[in-house]
């Protein structure tokens, strides 16, 4: 038999003629290339060498990302583009925020045929694109750059139908919020990263990124919507600027609602102004005026040296040095027993009280009930009280009405509630508590002392200034307080904080809520007025009417409750029946 020629063995013996064709040369053919081993070798390493190259590129276009890419490297070191980070729920488990898989489009600037003719169409598609910037984008020598992240599907379907080469899309996990602007100064906002900025989310981020069970906070969705909807009634009732409100548990200290208006939209960070996102519940410091003369009543009372029978005469205003200090209206022009400094709210009273206790006792007092020093809660945005630095005789008196004194919203909210609940400070927070009846606080005042500031309280709704705050049914006490807000040099006379504080049911107090409205201007309903007790304590009333049933207090209408209300107060409470059965 003839010996076959190389093309006839190429072809009867397949996979042999490949090597016969890789070594076999015109009139040479190396003794070793007969061997079988060595040709079934060369192929196994043939396809060893394909498959790393096919692997080696799928993992390129898998994560599409070069040594200088650094934007991808960071994203990826942190967990990647579908990194988990726990839901945000309120109390009763409604989601407050959480993630959805999104596309984000990028594009590789190597594979682009025509920039111009790209960066026209899709600019076509994603209108809000800037023309100019994708061109740049797109001219650049880097193989990764981001066109437009978290679209929606019908923008992912039109880009494909464009049909350029170069594009790519990957799935990202965009933070979504359900209740938008209504818990945006709580709950905060993510960067376009998922990395928290403000907020819960920005002071938990940590805490989110390493779980995946939602984390329950202490707000009920239900009181968020009461406190914005009374807040910014008044708001735009009294042409205000701006207001902020909180509803607290004043046995936890947990908080229930918390707003401040304006508010944002954590949907579109750019818009978002510094007004906007400023939270005038704990970062602003304010000077609340007479809703301190509570705290002063309260001092008077723990320290002993006054009692509720003693008389301050307020007939005159007290000079001191180049200041007046003066009532509201001149106020009663007599002598005023600790009660009636309370109910006609006397600045002058209330300087007379602070003076008999002294300045030391003053800023032991206020320094136990956490409001000299910054208030700790679960949200990054916390101002500093602000005080003089050297406390004199003048500064004990103005801040015994509340001015030269500024804190937040919180800080006097759970002030109050230590007041009320019995005389135990607590730490507020917006982390659901799950065992309440656990929780130790900081004895600030006696059960007594309690006990005496709740009937004062109750006394200002019912005979006082709080009038408006009354709501039928319950049994609500409170302090009205109406600041001029500072100037450079000296206070503005028609620029008030106008706030209102309260809490119920007075004979075993559940809650403090307090409202404050920025700047608010006089109508004729007010009588020409712009006060706490005429802009806030309404605000306050209604947040109550409304949240009451929801939190499950029932009102107190009958005979009984109120015989069990002096039985639960003591001596202290000179509650009138029928002025508590009327309201």
């Amino acid at each position: 038999m003839s010996e076959l020629g190389p093309e006839s063995r190429l072809h009867k013996k397949g996979i042999r003629g490949v090597s016969y064709r890789l070594f076999h040369l015109p009139g040479f053919e190396p003794a070793f290339t007969r061997s079988k081993k060595f040709r079934l070798g060369m192929v196994v390493l043939i396809f060893c060498l394909s498959f790393t190259a096919i692997a080696s590129k799928l993992f390129y276009l898998s994560f599409y990302i070069d040594s200088d890419t650094k934007q991808f490297q960071r994203i990826a070191s942190k967990g990647g583009f579908n990194r988990t980070r726990a839901d945000l729920v309120d109390r009763n488990g409604i989601v407050l925020a959480t993630n959805l898989l999104k596309p984000s489009l990028f594009a590789d600037p190597s594979q682009i045929l025509d920039v111009d003719e790209a960066a026209y169409h899709l600019a076509s598609v994603l209108d809000d694109l800037d023309l100019s910037k994708v061109r740049r984008q797109l001219s650049g020598k880097g193989k990764f750059v981001w066109i437009k992240r978290n679209l929606t599907p019908r923008q992912k379907q039109e880009i494909n139908e464009l049909g350029l080469p170069g594009l790519y899309f990957r799935n990202e996990q965009q933070r979504v919020y359900p209740l938008g602007a209504l818990t945006a100064h709580v709950v905060g906002m993510t960067d376009i990263d998922n990395n928290g900025v403000a907020g819960v989310e920005r002071s938990l981020d940590a805490m989110l990124n390493s779980t995946s069970a939602p984390v329950e906070l202490s707000i009920d969705v239900r009181v968020q919507h009461a406190v914005q909807e009374a807040v910014q009634h008044a708001i735009t009732k009294f042409s205000a600027v701006a207001g902020a409100g909180i509803v607290l548990d004043a046995k936890t200290s947990e908080v229930l609602g918390m707003v401040s208006l304006p508010t944002f939209d954590p949907y579109d960070p750019n818009k978002i102004t510094d007004d906007q996102r400023f939270n005038r519940a704990t970062l602003g410091m304010y000077e609340f005026g007479s809703v301190f003369k509570i705290f002063t009543a309260a001092m008077a009372l723990e320290s002993g040296k006054v009692r509720m029978s003693d008389t301050f005469d307020a007939t005159n205003p007290i000079k001191i040095s180049r200041f007046e200090i003066r009532d509201f209206e001149d106020g009663e022009k007599r002598p005023l027993s600790l009660r009636e400094v309370i109910k006609y709210s006397s600045n002058i009273g209330a300087a007379k009280i602070a003076t008999k206790v002294g300045s030391r006792n003053q800023q032991a007092f206020l320094k136990r009930l956490g409001l000299l020093n910054p208030i700790a809660i679960e949200l990054p945005e916390i101002g500093k009280p602000q005080f003089p630095e050297t406390w004199r005789e003048i500064n004990t008196m103005t801040i015994s009405f509340g001015h030269g004194l500024s804190v937040s919203l919180l800080h006097t909210v759970n002030a109050m509630a230590s007041l009320v609940n019995g005389g135990k400070l607590h730490h507020p927070t917006l982390i659901k508590r799950e065992a309440p009846s656990l929780i130790k606080g900081d004895t600030v005042v006696s059960e007594k002392t309690s006990d005496q500031v709740r009937d004062l309280l109750r006394m200002v709704v019912r005979e006082g200034t709080g009038k408006n705050a009354a709501v039928k049914g319950y049994l609500v006490g409170g302090k009205t307080g109406t600041a001029e807000k500072a100037k450079r040099n000296g206070y503005a006379e028609k620029s008030l904080l106008s706030s209102f504080i309260a809490s119920y049911p007075m004979d075993d107090p559940r809650y403090v809520v307090m409202v404050t409205v920025d700047e608010p201007k006089p109508i004729k309903e007010s009588y020409g007025y712009a006060t706490g007790g005429w802009v806030a304590a309404p605000a306050v009333g209604q947040i109550i009417e409304n949240t009451a049933p929801i939190l499950g207090v029932e009102p107190r209408g009958t005979m009984a409750s109120v015989q069990e209300t002096k039985k639960a107060i003591g001596q202290a409470v000179s509650f009138q029946v029928t002025g508590d059965v009327a309201q």
